[in-house]
């Protein structure tokens, strides 16, 4: 059943278009996964279909008894009341009856006794009743506690920002709802965490609209995806491996449109070139088709980013970590851990919420101290740390000061000499954001500059808090790759599964009471070795498949050698067409425009204009085969030419 239209909504900040003319409709099965660059405007698109912002054009048509509840990226909070309250504010009936019944509790608990409050009790234990309100308090209670949050009575401004974030998909889950919106439900929170979530989302009734950058969840929660892409809207059926599929399809289609309406436009401008036949009326049409192929929108494709900066030389000394012990409060996050960085390292450190990870990471990078033990830093050691929070962000710069800040010039891994406007470049922000104030910079264009400025320095260890957070499936992806060839070592947070699978051959495991695993493998075989030694069981991520390509065969091989040495040549009846098509094409074009001048003496004949119109359309067609005959023989002939010298 069809919950709702969305139909060519736009929507734009000043000269910055996020999405055109975007329209999809969605039913009450619809699990949609929304991905896109960071800046495309994911963020707004699913705020504008909840209500919480306007379309500058378009219409959102939601059925009359369809609830929404979303989650949005930076949620609202009352810092004055608890952790429970908060999950139970809204305006629909069920939370309004859960709020004054546990208002009634809380002034029983003060005057046990009192008759008022005793019948109050008895009536909303009725409308509890009525509305079937009675699991929603344990229901919460649970989904908190799944999500890390086991003080359920402490106050909403006491909670670290990941914590209210967490509180808020709470609420989001607890609340009824037929279209439930999530904006990044799986920053912030655990590994664990993300499992449960995942299963509870594939069970869970009713549509599902989200973004997300964890790409084994979307693959197993989306049934659906949605792509913008410089304002366009791209709609799938399909979880995200089989997008990745449908996505390289319709490139591929579009590079082939593109490059045919390069080749049309080259001929039109060969044929308006050759002078006074471009005088003539036959020549007119062509010169004006000639400027509507030039008119036309051209390709977008997403900016590819580059990441290839150069590290600082290593020693043999890296990182020496000796009975290392810290304690917050009366809780112990490191109890006497050690470990020894060498050449290559890659190591992931995973852990519940709150466990230490970030603590562990802050204490190697020196800005906090440990309580006993020690950290060696090794003499060429150049630390590069790309923090959760990056507080130290100034927001009054604008882009190309910030970078500047780090360095003017650097050289790359390739050895080449760069500037800081052209590694902006490289990382997708064009010379006209540069001189952008940060604070205008969305979330993950935020954290694409702070990457850039972290990699500037030349680090040659780096330490990652969560560098998933924020940043978009296509930044991820080649920062995995850069991350492969990174000469240094390589010390990461996550809870990104896909991400560490790709990036780490270690794991540091906290698993309570200060303790930490150290474990060989990647984080699929971590928790394989978990479920094998009784430990809580882990859904394991979806398995890297090889794909062997066709031409990666031998005989493949062997052809495209033989094929490679081929002398270029036209056959006989290639030399005869090429000799010839100048004029056939002349000829279809007079035909065109003696079927026009017939048309227009016709028009008074409705059968005759028909079968004019019927004749004019298959003369166009013609045309346009002969046309790209055409391109093909002109290239041909200029492959020969250059063979020739």
């Amino acid at each position: 059943m069809n919950i709702m239209t969305v139909e060519n909504i736009s929507k734009s900040y000043g000269e910055k278009i996020l999405f055109k003319d975007a329209s999809f409709g969605m039913n009450d099965q619809d699990k949609i996964g929304i991905v896109g660059v960071n800046g495309t405007g994911k963020s707004t698109f699913l705020r504008v279909i909840a209500g919480k912002e306007q379309a500058d054009e378009g219409n959102v048509a939601i059925g009359n008894h369809v609830r929404i509840e979303m989650l949005d990226q930076n949620p609202d909070y009352d810092p004055d009341i608890t952790v429970l309250q908060q999950v139970f504010q809204g305006d629909s009936p069920e939370m309004q009856v859960v709020r004054s019944y546990m208002e009634i509790m809380e002034l029983l608990e003060l005057k046990p006794n009192d008759e008022t409050l005793l019948q109050k009790l008895t009536s909303f234990s009725e409308k509890m009743e009525e509305h079937d309100a009675w699991q929603l308090e344990s229901e919460a209670k649970t989904i908190l506690s799944k999500l890390g949050i086991h003080q359920i009575d402490a106050k909403m401004g006491s909670l670290s920002g990941g914590q209210r974030k967490r509180v808020a998909l709470a609420a989001a889950l607890i609340h009824p709802s037929d279209l439930l919106i999530l904006d990044e439900p799986t920053n912030h929170i655990d590994n664990d965490s993300v499992v449960w979530l995942e299963q509870y989302l594939q069970k869970r009734r009713g549509a599902l609209l989200m973004i997300t950058h964890d790409r084994y969840f979307l693959d197993r929660v989306a049934n659906v995806m949605i792509e913008l892409d410089h304002g366009r809207l791209f709609r799938y059926e399909a979880n995200y491996t089989r997008f990745l599929e449908l996505k390289a399809e319709r490139e591929e289609r579009e590079a082939s449109s593109e490059q045919k309406r390069q080749n049309l436009l080259r001929n039109e401008l060969a044929w308006i070139r050759r002078g006074a036949k471009a005088r003539t009326t036959k020549q007119k049409a062509r010169i004006d088709r000639f400027e509507k192929l030039k008119d036309q929108d051209t390709l977008h494709r997403s900016g590819d980013l580059e990441m290839s900066v150069a590290s600082a030389r290593l020693g043999k000394k890296i990182l020496e970590i000796e009975h290392l012990s810290k304690k917050i409060e009366d809780r112990t996050l490191v109890d006497d851990l050690s470990y020894i960085a060498v050449p290559g390292d890659r190591v992931g450190i995973v852990g519940p919420n709150g466990s230490g990870k970030s603590t562990l990471l802050n204490m190697i990078a020196g800005q906090i101290q440990p309580d006993s033990g020690e950290i060696v830093v090794g003499p060429t050691v150049k630390l590069g740390y790309f923090t959760q929070e990056h507080q130290e962000m100034d927001e009054n710069l604008r882009v190309i000061e910030y970078i500047k800040e780090e360095a003017e010039v650097i050289r790359t891994g390739d050895g080449e000499t760069i500037t800081a406007a052209q590694m902006l470049e490289r990382f997708l922000f064009p010379p006209a954001a540069q001189w952008t104030y940060i604070s205008r910079l969305s979330g993950g264009e935020k954290r694409r500059l702070y990457l850039l400025r972290v990699l500037m320095s030349a680090p040659n260890v780096l330490l990652l808090d969560e560098p998933t957070n924020d940043l978009d499936i296509s930044t991820l992806s080649v920062l995995e790759t850069y991350l492969e060839d990174f000469p240094g070592v390589v010390i990461v947070v996550s809870h990104d599964r896909y991400f560490l699978d790709r990036t780490i051959d270690k794991v540091l495991a906290f698993e309570g009471e200060g303790q930490v695993r150290v474990h060989v493998g990647d984080y699929s075989e971590y928790a394989e070795w978990l479920a094998k030694n009784g430990q809580e069981p882990r859904k394991e991520p979806v398995k890297k498949e090889t794909v062997i390509e066709k031409n990666d065969s031998p005989a493949a091989s062997m052809k495209s050698e033989d094929s490679s040495k081929t002398k270029l040549k036209f056959s006989f009846k290639e030399q005869r067409e090429y000799e010839q098509i100048d004029a056939m094409i002349e000829a279809v074009e007079q035909k065109i425009e003696d079927l026009t001048s017939q048309m227009e003496a016709a028009f008074a004949d409705a059968l005759r204009l028909q079968e004019l119109m019927q004749e004019q359309k298959e003369a166009e067609k013609e045309l346009e085969q002969l046309m790209e005959r055409w391109t093909y023989l002109n290239e041909l002939a200029e492959q020969i030419e250059q063979n020739k010298k």
